[in-house]
């Protein structure tokens, strides 16, 4: 836990995903069950205010609100969220780059912890939902493998289901030798092979 990641890749990536996201879009279904894309942003655009106060240990009502108690939602989005977002995810790696960010403990979630794992729980979001809304707008999505590495260290420390309620659904399992993008949305509780036409389907 003594290096620092750099969370400009996927923040980057999560950008590039959402400039190609249609208005048509927000109200489409997404692996992450019970949201829809419009739902997302909003959380990725909360949560990268609060990992960048918690970053520069500036605790307060960003850092102390718990995700399970004020669900994001489409509806709040700001009209200018398409600009708002990468701004937000720009504070969010600057914060992180800096070495004393990862230093001691901070508060995210409403949850004390170790800032080094703050950071990292940070990247994964940023991974994660990258995806979830890629696969969701029918977009490829990639990420480099620093990144999928600290995302698949983080995920796999837990994997009991009674540990993980609330936080993520339960594993799904994948082949052996599968992609390290797939162990990481597997470990995440999504199936891989997730796409919108299917929970389309499911819905109808």
């Amino acid at each position: 836990m003594t290096a620092m990641p750099d969370l400009e890749p996927p923040a980057r990536r999560m950008a590039l995903v959402l400039e190609n996201v249609a208005d048509e879009r927000l109200s489409a279904p997404t692996p992450c069950e019970g949201s829809t894309v419009g739902d997302l942003i909003h959380h990725v655009l909360g949560l990268s205010v609060a990992f960048r106060d918690a970053a520069r240990k500036d605790l307060g009502p960003a850092t102390r609100t718990d995700p399970s108690v004020s669900r994001p939602s489409a509806a709040l989005l700001p009209a200018d969220w398409r600009d708002a977002v990468p701004r937000a995810l720009d504070g969010l790696v600057a914060a992180w780059r800096e070495p004393a960010a990862w230093e001691g403990t901070t508060q995210a979630g409403g949850v004390t912890l170790p800032a080094a794992v703050a950071g990292r729980v940070a990247l994964n979001e940023l991974l994660i939902h990258g995806w979830d809304i890629a696969r969701a707008t029918g977009q490829e999505y990639d990420c480099d493998e620093t990144s999928l590495r600290v995302s698949v260290g983080l995920l796999a420390q837990s994997t009991d289901e009674a540990e993980r309620a609330g936080t993520f659904g339960p594993v799904v399992e994948v082949p052996d030798g599968s992609p390290l993008l797939d162990r990481a949305v597997g470990l995440s509780g999504r199936e891989p092979s997730w796409n919108p036409g299917a929970a389309s389907a499911r819905l109808g």
